[in-house]
């Protein structure tokens, strides 16, 4: 019986310690994509899922069909950006300045848009399903096409936003 318990607790130990330093990283965005981003500000189709990215100056910065899904972009500036076809499901969008960014066609349910600046964005065929856009500043923002089924728009401004 002893011997099998220590066998038992040997097992044990080896595959917890397997476990412990096998295991990734907690991120989820490619390395690389992310150097190359902050390097060049070009990266499409690049992924950036949970990318941390908070204050990050990305104005004019390629990201079309790029995977940030529950990324971090508080903060962070992307005036002019083209994320066109972009993945931003559940992306945490406070505070961020979008001004005339290119979002047609990007998947931004569930993300977090308060207070962001959206003035002159194009979010034509956006999904903005679930969306928190609170206090965001929509005006002149073109929304056509655009899903806006369960989103929050409390105090947002919508001034000559094209719908």
């Amino acid at each position: 019986m002893k011997r099998f318990l220590t066998l038992a607790l040997i097992l044990t130990l080896f595959l917890v310690s397997s476990f412990s330093f096998s295991t990734s990283p907690s991120y989820a965005y490619s390395e690389f994509d992310l150097g190359k981003l902050l390097a060049t500000h070009e990266c499409a189709k690049c992924d950036l899922t949970y990318a941390r990215l908070t204050d990050a100056d990305l104005s004019g910065a390629d990201l079309s069909d790029a995977y940030l899904s529950g990324a971090d972009l508080s903060d962070a500036n992307l005036s002019g950006a083209n994320l066109s076809g972009a993945y931003l499901t559940y992306a945490r969008l406070t505070f961020a300045r979008l001004t005339g960014a290119n979002l047609s066609g990007a998947n931004l349910s569930g993300a977090d848009l308060t207070a962001a600046r959206l003035t002159d964005a194009d979010l034509s065929g956006a999904d903005l399903s679930d969306a928190n856009l609170t206090a965001a500043d929509l005006e002149g923002a073109d929304l056509s096409g655009a899903d806006l089924t369960y989103a929050r728009l409390d105090d947002a401004n919508l001034d000559a936003a094209i719908r």
